[in-house]
């Protein structure tokens, strides 16, 4: 199943890196949220990628053309550096196709740029990349065919500090409290769509405004509430928490690194 991922966007929240490199290229410890979120889709089996490009898209397309396995992998190296023995891979099996598909383009746009590249698929995911989780991801593609929807998206608990606030008419507050306690979902991307999708999408249209909203009224967006883990990066806050996340081991996201159940 082929993966689209939106790589476009300025990421204008994460102004201390995105000025010179474009935000899915902002490192998790050592590597790219893009690979991170990549490797997750690679784990379940979905290594055919569509990348679209916009801002600084160029440095995506030059970090995989310049991609060395040696940089994130186990290797021997012998005869004076003339032989290098690699004891795992991490791309040597993916296939990439890199999209531009325009600077200023909304996401609706973005994945309109891309249709030709999914024809004959007819279902495939997508993502925004820069959110990571452990979603099980065959269940939501299993809840998604169970639906017979047209497109689902992974509804998912804001882990921000905001506070939500109920208020009486008269202007005094009835109750406070955490944004991870009120029973409010947003949208964290993780999509699984069919090719119908593209009946609803006019150009210009951003995809997760006009178009689902005809998908809503006619009852074919599904929703798959998921209670895990979920990390968005839109701050360099967001970033430093992951980075941190990283460092002393604790990445849930990272699946492929978890030991198989028997």
């Amino acid at each position: 199943m082929k993966v689209v991922l939106f790589c476009g966007g300025m990421g204008t929240r994460l102004r201390e890196h995105s000025d010179t490199i474009p935000k899915p290229l902002v490192n998790v410890g050592l590597r790219p949220i893009l690979w991170h979120l990549m490797r997750y889709y690679a784990h379940f089996g979905h290594k055919d990628f569509i990348l679209c490009l916009g801002y600084r898209g160029d440095l995506i397309r030059d970090y995989f053309l310049k991609y060395n396995e040696c940089m994130s992998n186990d290797f021997t190296l012998s005869e004076g550096g003339r032989t290098i023995e690699l004891h795992s891979t991490d791309i040597q099996d993916w296939r990439i196709t890199f999209v531009d598909t325009g600077l200023h383009s909304n996401i609706g746009q973005r994945l309109l740029r891309v249709r030709e590249y999914l024809k004959g698929e007819d279902v495939f995911l997508a993502n925004y990349a820069d959110g990571l989780s452990d979603l099980p991801l065959d269940e939501h593609i299993a809840d998604f065919r169970r639906k017979g929807a047209v497109a689902s998206f992974v509804a998912v608990r804001s882990w921000q500090s905001f506070h939500t606030v109920h208020s009486s008419p008269d202007g005094y507050a009835t109750a406070l409290g955490p944004i991870d306690n009120a029973d409010l979902l947003i949208n964290g991307g993780f999509f699984v769509m069919n090719e119908s999708v593209f009946d609803v999408i006019e150009e210009g249209e951003e995809l997760v405004e006009q178009p689902f909203q005809r998908l809503i009224e006619r009852r074919q967006l599904g929703v798959y509430r998921y209670h895990g883990f979920w990390r968005s990066m839109d701050t360099f806050k967001d970033k430093i928490t992951l980075d941190r996340m990283e460092a002393r081991g604790d990445c849930p996201w990272m699946l492929w690194n978890q030991p198989r159940a028997e």
